[in-house]
């Protein structure tokens, strides 16, 4: 930008030179107004210059695109939250700060659940929707430009608002609130503010709609934590309670350890577990269900640890061993015969690895590309498929599940766990 603003000062400079130069006159007029006479046409040279540039269509545009940007970008972490007033009133101080806006509102259907800037004093937020053409565009989902005091709708007449854009936010092509820009004067309701709230407009809507599938994510991941800890098995439970009940007879303290234990693995099982739990607590998890089928099984049933201690702290999501130790049992174990459950982690490189294998009957060729998929097999079919994508949502897809199988050698299932949480365990 220096070189075209130099460039305007020199002409200046030599064009007012040769003109006093061209007319005789540099013996006449004083240095001082010579000098005077320069700066200013230099002045004005650079101030036309500027006015060129700053008039082109593609400059305007930029400087629109940019203002979007910025305020969308830094907006970005209120309305993953979703649309309420908390984060209606930041992103409308954002908003604000970065347009020539002179005040700046959002609302839902109902309410105003921001403001920012001039009138704030009055324009309550959390009351409700006063402007008639707010009703409207969200009623008719289209916008609305507002260029008298009196389309504003505010009844205290010391208002200083006095023209509005209003563009409506949506989520999935429905109305769910407004997005207005207010101004001093209707000058400014030209098309490049026109352009750029409803550009905005559409950006966060974008946001929201983005927050929006985020939840219902979340919600259907909630539900589907529900199915599989109702999956624990019914015939496990039945099972249970039934070695327990003929322990009573043969092995009493056997039976009241059991049960203790039974009592513990429910209250946990029913417990809300969405968050982050140690490896360790799995591990344990999983390993006191195995004891419930050790009591089943008797000698037919064997478990082997071979557990490294320093990744046991590792934070995993909860309820994710038990699914498979449980598979392990219902499909590896043969008519006759022992089953052998050996349950090994490590860390390699950046991941931690924990693997589930058992030397059972194994899965077909036909079958194992589907073992992940939901609905596939018995009982609901979502267990494998719920602990792979819960693993994927909180680790990103190098995570997951892998599962391995020969028919009649048996399987073997890894979990992998990458990222900042696992790189952090163990120093």
């Amino acid at each position: 930008m220096r070189s075209w603003v130099i460039d305007a000062v020199l002409l200046a400079v030599t064009v007012v030179t040769a003109a006093v130069a061209a007319a005789g006159l540099a013996d006449v007029i004083p240095p001082v107004l010579a000098t005077v006479a320069v700066i200013l046409l230099a002045a004005i040279a650079v101030w036309a210059a500027a006015m060129r540039l700053i008039s082109r269509p593609d400059h305007i545009r930029a400087m629109q695109s940019h203002q979007i940007v910025v305020i969308a970008d830094r907006s970005l972490a209120y309305l993953r939250r979703g649309l309420d007033a908390e984060t209606a009133q930041e992103v409308c101080r954002l908003a604000l700060d970065e347009s020539e806006a002179a005040a700046v509102a959002i609302t839902d259907t109902e309410r105003v659940l921001g403001f920012a800037g001039i009138g704030q004093d009055h324009h309550a937020v959390g009351g409700p929707i006063l402007t008639r053409a707010t009703r409207e565009a969200i009623e008719m989902n289209e916008h609305r430009i507002l260029g008298t005091k009196d389309e504003i709708g505010c009844p205290r007449p010391d208002c200083l608002l006095k023209a509005a854009i209003v563009v409506p936010l949506e989520i999935r092509d429905t109305p769910v609130g407004t997005l207005k820009f207010y101004y001093t004067t209707p000058r400014l309701l030209n098309e490049t503010q026109i352009a750029m709230v409803g550009g905005l407009a559409r950006l966060l809507s974008t946001q929201l709609e983005l927050s929006e599938l985020e939840r219902q994510t979340e919600l259907a991941c909630r539900m589907e934590l529900k199915a599989l800890q109702a999956q624990i098995n019914p015939h496990f439970l039945f099972n249970t309670i039934n070695t327990i009940a003929m322990l009573i007879r043969t092995d009493p303290t056997t039976a009241r350890e059991l049960l203790r234990e039974f009592a513990a693995f429910y209250r946990r099982m029913l417990e809300d577990n969405e968050g982050l739990v140690p490896l360790g607590q799995e591990v344990e998890y999983a390993l006191t269900y195995l004891r419930f089928e050790q009591a089943r099984f008797g000698d037919r049933l064997r478990v082997v640890d071979e557990l490294d201690p320093d990744v046991l702290d590792a934070q995993v999501p909860a309820f994710i061993l038990q699914p498979i130790v449980e598979n392990c049992v219902q499909h590896g174990i043969p008519p006759e015969g022992t089953l052998t459950i050996t349950l090994a982690s490590r860390r390699e490189g950046d991941a931690i690895r924990v693997k589930v294998t058992d030397d059972g009957v194994g899965i077909s060729k036909e079958e194992l590309p589907r073992v992940l998929e939901a609905g596939f097999g018995t009982g609901l079919g979502i267990a494998l498929g719920n602990v792979d994508d819960r693993l994927r949502g909180f680790f990103g897809p190098g995570s997951g599940l892998s599962v391995e199988s020969k028919q009649g050698a048996g399987t073997t299932v890894t979990v992998t766990i990458t990222g900042p949480i696992a790189i952090g365990v163990g120093g």
